[in-house]
C-alpha cells in the first residue's frame, strides 16, 4: 500500500513539475517575442522612455534604433527558450539583469526594476526546471 501511494505521490508531482514547466517556457518564449516585436512598432508604449541615456553615449545611435536592437535580441532570446529551454532560461535571465542595471540608472523606473526581478527569478525557475527534464 505504501509502495502505491509513493508512486502515485511521484507521478503527480512529476505531472506539477511538467505544468511548471510547460507554464514557464511559454510565457518566457512568447512575453520576449511580443515585447520584441513591440520594440518595432511601439504599440505597447514607448520604449525608449526606458533606455538610460548612457545606453546611447555607450553606443552611438539614437534610441530607437537601439531599442530595435533591443528587440532582435529579445526575440532571438524567446526562440531559444522555445528550442533550448535550459540555455534560453539563462540567456534571458541575464538579458533581465542588463534591464534592471538599465532601469536603475533611470530615475522613477524602480518598480519596474523590481517587477523585471521578479522574472529574472521566474526565469531561473525555469532552468531549474528544464535541467530537471534533461536528468
Amino acid at each position: 500500500m505504501a509502495t502505491n501511494t509513493a508512486s502515485a505521490a511521484t507521478a503527480e508531482s512529476t505531472k506539477l513539475n511538467h505544468q511548471a514547466f510547460m507554464l514557464l517556457r511559454t510565457i518566457f518564449t512568447v512575453a520576449p517575442i511580443v515585447f520584441g516585436l513591440d520594440k518595432f512598432t511601439n504599440l505597447l508604449t514607448d520604449w525608449t522612455n526606458y533606455l538610460a541615456p548612457i545606453a546611447t553615449d555607450i553606443i552611438p545611435v539614437s534610441p530607437q534604433v537601439f531599442m530595435y536592437g533591443v528587440g532582435i535580441v529579445e526575440i532571438a532570446a524567446g526562440i531559444l527558450v522555445a528550442l533550448r529551454p535550459k540555455i534560453g532560461s539563462l540567456v534571458v535571465a541575464l538579458w533581465l539583469l542588463g534591464i534592471i542595471v538599465n532601469l536603475l540608472m533611470i530615475p522613477n523606473y524602480f518598480d519596474v526594476a523590481l517587477r523585471d526581478f521578479g522574472l529574472l527569478v521566474g526565469a531561473l525557475a525555469l532552468n531549474r526546471l528544464a535541467t530537471a527534464r534533461e536528468r
